[in-house]
């Protein structure tokens, strides 16, 4: 997730009405046994951009284009042409020959090159299947994983550390080694830039190795579980309560049925005791609830210092519950509770620095790869220093930190000690802005050095005019659509020298990244033969560096980070 995304997750949350409940994402009704005729198959959508259906889309591409390739080099028709699909609901084996950027595996019948998406499969397995949707449009089926009939070497089910895994849709790896996993996700990294940057080879350098998390399970410092409403109840008029427990989890790949969920291994432990409590809590209230509901569990840390490494661990802070788990380390003694309440405070800690957010908002999920991944900026924000006779000894010092999308304020924070001119994080929501004001003030930076405006981003380098660009940096951590078009040319008639591109969905970033590289025309002023306006190249930059981070171990997501630089006549 974007780290300055300034999107609300709510606590406790009415769900939409069940008759539209089909329309969210991840749960799509059946669509009946026979294959409608042309004629009458509704016109589909183009896909959201970086969306998993166009992610998905274009790897099916990739892999019918290859296939394609194959049989006209072996001077034959195709293997599967003519042969017939199976009708939905029906069981076959197929066998995965690749791997999705989405996480889900690709695959083949036997006599047939016909592409079945199929999620928790890996290539070299032979799996069953149930025949889900044809999208006949795009040119594969989706089907639901049943069981592996041959596994591919790569597989070690022992490995696999939930038992819902398979049914609920959180996690795709489990079944893989942790190198493996982040192979993977480098993988996942080269094909954005391959299919989204519309950027030549030679301008893409060398995708780096991904970072692991240092926890691989027990990371995950949110969740939100939810239940549906009683059945049958009316959309006017009295409601009824629910008669007895509801079913309380997440929601499977493929259905709109909720999957009961005791204990979820990829959370930290004190979201785990949440889940279990709220599940007590659930099983006493549950006949107040007249609607359904999504449950906010958010994990908050009180830190208590040690004054030497040999101090006894320290008791509990006032207004710290009993039953608060306690880490120590040689430096300070942690209290991590679980917050409900959207509205409530939570703090957490990355090295030395503290950060406060309303429990409900975003902020990244997983602590353990923070410190890491801070450090990781830190050491790339600025330019590596060149010899003295080079190009860049000659530039003015950076002196300044723009940190658009800026949230509560991780980047203008942990990086402003690098900016003798100072930081400014700016970001759309007032909320955000008022706790990145705190966030300085409780991490002992004053406003010189650490500052914060509530601007809509695409108008952000308006407050920033008095800035040179030859000696501002511009970190970018947008939401998952990525920056708009108005965002990016301001950006290339602002010019920064040097800009690092932080990202949750790395299909976006490498669209937007490819925007900045091929850069933009300016009008010369004179007029060419054909009588159009003569252009030349303005500002445009190269990538120096771009490396995955692996922010949810165990899923098929992965966090980008671009580092750029503007190209100088």
């Amino acid at each position: 997730m974007a780290t300055g995304q300034s999107t609300i997750d709510v606590g406790v949350t009415p769900q939409a009405p069940e008759t539209t409940s089909h329309k969210q994402h991840g749960k799509r009704p059946f669509q009946g046994q026979h294959r409608k005729g042309a004629k009458h198959r509704r016109k589909q959508k183009a896909p959201q951009e970086g969306s998993h259906e166009e992610v998905l889309l274009a790897d099916v591409q990739a892999l019918l284009a290859a296939q394609k390739i194959a049989d006209e080099a072996g001077n034959g028709a195709a293997e599967g042409e003519g042969v017939p699909l199976p009708e939905q609901g029906t069981e076959i084996e197929v066998e995965v020959v690749e791997l999705s950027s989405t996480g889900d595996g690709l695959a083949k019948q036997k006599g047939s090159d016909h592409i079945y998406v199929v999620p928790f499969s890996i290539p070299g397995d032979t799996v069953k299947v149930k025949v889900y949707r044809h999208n006949h449009d795009e040119g594969y089926t989706a089907a639901d994983f049943i069981s592996v009939v041959n596994p591919s070497p790569l597989r070690d089910d022992t490995r696999i550390q939930c038992q819902y895994f398979a049914n609920c849709s959180g996690c795709q790896f489990q079944m893989l080694d942790y190198d493996e996993q982040l192979k993977i996700k480098k993988n996942i990294v080269v094909k954005a830039y391959r299919n989204f940057s519309q950027l030549p080879p030679e301008l893409v350098p060398e995708v780096l190795d991904t970072i692991g998390s240092p926890l691989q399970y027990g990371y995950r410092t949110k969740l939100t579980p939810h239940f549906d409403g009683p059945k049958g109840n009316p959309r006017r008029g009295p409601r009824k309560g629910h008669e007895s427990m509801p079913t309380f989890g997440f929601t499977p790949k493929n259905t709109r049925k909720v999957l009961d969920i005791e204990d979820c291994p990829i959370a930290t432990e004190a979201v785990r005791k949440g889940l279990t409590d709220e599940r007590a809590r659930l099983a006493v209230e549950y006949g107040k609830y007249t609607k359904g509901a999504t449950i906010l569990l958010r994990e908050n840390t009180k830190r208590v210092p040690k004054s030497s490494p040999t101090d006894e661990p320290p008791t509990v802070p006032e207004g710290t519950p009993t039953t608060a788990l306690r880490v120590d380390t040689p430096t300070h003694s942690d209290f991590k509770t679980c917050i409900t309440d959207q509205n409530a405070t939570s703090t957490e800690y990355i090295d030395s620095f503290v950060f406060t957010n309303p429990a409900g908002s975003f902020f990244q999920n997983n602590n353990s790869i923070l410190p890491p991944f801070t450090s990781y900026i830190r050491e790339h924000i600025l330019p590596p220093p060149g010899p003295p006779s080079s190009s860049e000894s000659k530039k003015p010092t950076i002196k300044y930190l723009i940190d658009a999308y800026s949230g509560s304020g991780l980047f203008t924070i942990t990086q402003s000690s690098l900016f003798p001119g100072g930081s400014i994080g700016i970001d759309i929501a007032d909320k955000s802005i008022a706790y990145a004001r705190r966030n300085a003030a409780l991490n002992g930076l004053h406003e010189a050095q650490c500052r914060f405006l509530a601007a809509d981003a695409p108008e952000l380098f308006k407050s920033v005019s008095a800035y040179g660009p030859d000696e501002t940096v511009v970190v970018l951590d947008p939401p998952r659509k990525g920056c708009d078009a108005s965002f990016l040319r301001q950006l290339l008639q602002f010019a920064p020298r040097r800009v690092v591109y932080v990202s949750c969905n790395v299909h976006t970033q490498a669209r937007d990244v490819g925007v900045l590289v091929r850069g933009e025309e300016e009008e010369e002023g004179g007029e060419g033969e054909d009588g159009e306006k003569k252009k030349k190249k303005g500002t445009r930059y190269e990538i120096e560096s771009i490396r995955g981070f692996d922010f949810f171990p165990q899923t098929g997501h992965v966090e980008g980070v671009a580092v750029l630089n503007r190209v100088d006549a």
